[in-house]
């Protein structure tokens, strides 16, 4: 598109992310478009649509489209220029029907949510350990995925074995040790239009590719570990949070966790936070059903494991059930007051990443939350 020239004030950017095309969009202080156009989605391009943003005059803010995905790139590169950059979401409804759907559309509607302050969240940071940390547990998860697929198409196909095959395989009882017998298994490959030898080389298949997924996944543990433990020494310490948990938490929060203002911020992204769904006599809540579910269900299994084994969880929970709350409405209660503790670990321990390291290993914050059974403390202590 044309562009206008601009009078040096202060642009506010927008930019439609895409897989090989950046659209952006200039709107000065008025909000008046001053031009649209298309940039590769390489570090050339994202050298060239800064400079023709600052074309028209110093660049304020740039509301973003897909940073954690199609923009990551561009985001980090405006980052490391001092750009404060902005995420928005895809336009409203109403807006594309009254406007209609296009990428230099969509941009200029990035501009103006950006200028209007409707979008106000501050994108993840993705160069640090924590952009590590997502990676392997993202190679991790689909590992775990493909291992459920093979045994559950294994013990399917256990079921219509021929009856000598199957009763071999009854001998064990569980999954596994099923598994464990069909790698043992020796089809004759001459005969393979038999079904039961058929049978034996898929099983043997099967069970051949849950063992190197096995071993993929243990290799992928070994690696997460330290980098887990290295990003959040404290959180890793607590009473039924493992590394797999704390990895998900450091995702979901994001190395940057002072973009989240409170706890209740880090609650609500954990769809932790509490939504009232009172009406006349009744005064309750439910929990917030949208947010980031593999965090919430984080939470759910620390709760249930603290439930198990801490014997403070257990008078907490006692004492609720005697208010006449019911086990599901206690373990939200949970959720949210772990939420609370896991926020204070996980940001003292991220901000010991970006401090150097001390003489002397005191922590500058503590924080105290027993289980979420009780009040919570905060001692602070000067290195």
């Amino acid at each position: 598109m044309n562009s206008m020239t601009g009078a040096g004030g202060l642009i506010t950017g927008g930019v439609d992310a895409h897989t090989d095309t950046h659209d952006a969009a200039a709107l000065d202080e008025q909000g008046r478009l001053l031009g649209v156009r298309t940039f590769a989605t390489t570090p050339d391009g994202n050298r060239a649509l800064l400079a023709w943003l600052e074309r028209f005059g110093r660049v304020g803010v740039i509301g973003v489209e897909s940073t954690g995905s199609y923009a990551a790139g561009l985001v980090r590169y405006l980052r490391s220029r001092d750009i404060d950059v902005v995420e928005v979401n895809r336009p409203h409804a109403h807006t594309r029907r009254r406007r209609g759907k296009s990428d230099p559309i969509d941009a200029e509607m990035a501009a103006r949510q950006a200028l209007a302050g409707h979008a106000t969240a501050v994108p993840k940071r993705t160069d640090g350990i924590v952009e590590a940390i997502r990676h392997l547990r993202l190679a991790r998860d689909s590992a775990v995925k493909a291992r459920t697929a093979a045994f559950n198409q294994l013990t399917e196909i256990v079921v219509t074995t021929p009856d000598e095959l199957r009763q071999h395989l009854d001998q064990r009882k569980s999954t596994r040790g099923k598994a464990a017998l069909c790698a043992r298994l020796r089809p004759d490959l001459e005969r393979l239009h038999e079904p039961q030898h058929a049978a034996k080389l898929a099983l043997r298949s099967l069970a051949r590719r849950v063992a190197e997924l096995d071993r993929e996944i243990a290799a992928l543990d070994q690696r997460l570990a330290p980098l887990v433990a290295t990003a959040a020494p404290r959180t890793t310490q607590l009473l039924a949070v493992s590394t797999g948990h704390t990895g998900q938490l450091l995702i979901t929060a994001g190395e940057n966790i002072e973009r989240l203002h409170s706890d209740g911020a880090f609650a609500a992204l954990c769809g932790a936070s509490p939504i009232p769904v009172s009406s006349g006599r009744r005064d309750r809540y439910r929990i917030n059903h949208g947010s980031d579910r593999d965090a919430n269900r984080t939470l759910h299994m620390i709760a249930v494991c603290r439930l198990r084994y801490c014997q403070r969880t257990r008078a907490y929970a006692q004492r609720r059930l005697a208010e006449g709350k019911t086990k599901r409405e206690i373990i939200r209660c949970l959720k949210r007051y772990i939420a609370r503790e896991l926020f204070h670990t996980l940001s003292a321990d991220l901000a010991d990443l970006d401090r150097p390291a001390p003489s002397r290993a005191a922590p500058a914050i503590a924080v105290s939350i027993n289980c979420g059974a009780g009040p919570i403390g905060r001692n602070r202590r000067r290195a």
